[in-house]
């Protein structure tokens, strides 16, 4: 059966393709970070998609024009975070549900519980993610979650292909080529390559203010705190000491050699 508008073959059956995006708002990576009392100071900071999420976007969009069915951000966050999933919406994704809950940790086991218990019920065909967030850049939310769903997942994906109910990937082998198929449904990871994210025109902004925009908490999603309690807990945050001035080291090279050992050794404590 050949895919129209309106409709996407997957397992026998003919209904529109449901795509779901993770994203997450995260610093302008232009901030300069500041520490106060422990945690990162957030007054006055630009907030924005996550970078490596905006490729998401755009490939969920790319996919629905192609294949039709619908695009829906899902993000776990503060309030603030609605903003960056309004100018996803802008880019072209159909509805956004934002997550917000004071009781969820910033944890990357608790996020994935929680995506779980909302995508558990949603029969995604394909879910995309960035390849890591740049605030945390452990890039473990979305391996987990697939784990969670059960259904294959590929990371650092440069190329995407879907016909019927399987999608064909390109993904970034640490410098490497790797090209794999997977059954949908399926989740993806996005890497700087996959495409060329769209700037949200004005008619865009103007269309996504009237999009469906749900916020949800622990409490719709059926769970307690003590269901998503943190399986890491930060003990300490502070920034690298001040770069210091560079030394000159003059001599003969076998005293040059010598001394940047012993400095290397007893200053800079790296061997």
């Amino acid at each position: 059966m050949s895919c129209t508008a309106l409709d996407f073959h997957i397992e026998g059956r003919a209904e529109p393709m449901k795509i779901v995006v993770l994203l997450k708002q995260t610093f302008d990576t232009e901030e300069k970070i500041t520490i106060e009392n422990g945690a990162i100071a957030e007054d006055g900071v630009k907030f924005v998609i996550n970078p490596y999420d905006e490729y998401a976007v755009e490939e969920a969009v790319k996919l629905r024009d192609e294949h039709g069915g619908s695009v829906t951000l899902l993000s776990v966050g503060p309030d603030r975070t609605a903003e960056a999933l309004r100018t996803a919406l802008a880019m072209g994704a159909d509805d956004a549900v934002l997550i917000s809950d004071e009781r969820i940790p910033d944890d990357e086991y608790a996020v994935s519980k929680v995506l779980h218990a909302y995508l558990s019920k949603e029969n995604a065909d394909v879910i995309l993610g960035g390849n890591f967030s740049v605030d945390r850049g452990s890039g473990q939310v979305a391996i987990r979650l697939a784990g969670l769903l059960g259904i294959p997942h590929a990371g650092s994906i440069t190329k995407l292909t879907v016909s019927g109910g399987t999608a064909e990937v390109h993904r970034d082998a640490e410098g490497d080529l790797e090209v794999l198929e997977l059954p949908l449904p399926a989740l993806f990871t996005a890497q700087q390559g996959l495409n060329e994210p769209r700037y949200p025109s004005l008619p865009g902004i103007m269309k996504a203010k009237k999009k469906p925009f749900q916020t949800l908490t622990l409490d719709d999603l059926g769970l307690s705190p003590d269901d998503v309690a943190p399986a890491t807990n930060q003990t300490e945050l502070s920034l690298p000491p001040e770069r210091s001035a560079g030394r000159l080291l003059k001599g003969e090279p076998a005293e040059v050699a010598r001394e940047l050992v012993a400095l290397l050794r007893t200053e800079s404590k790296v061997i």
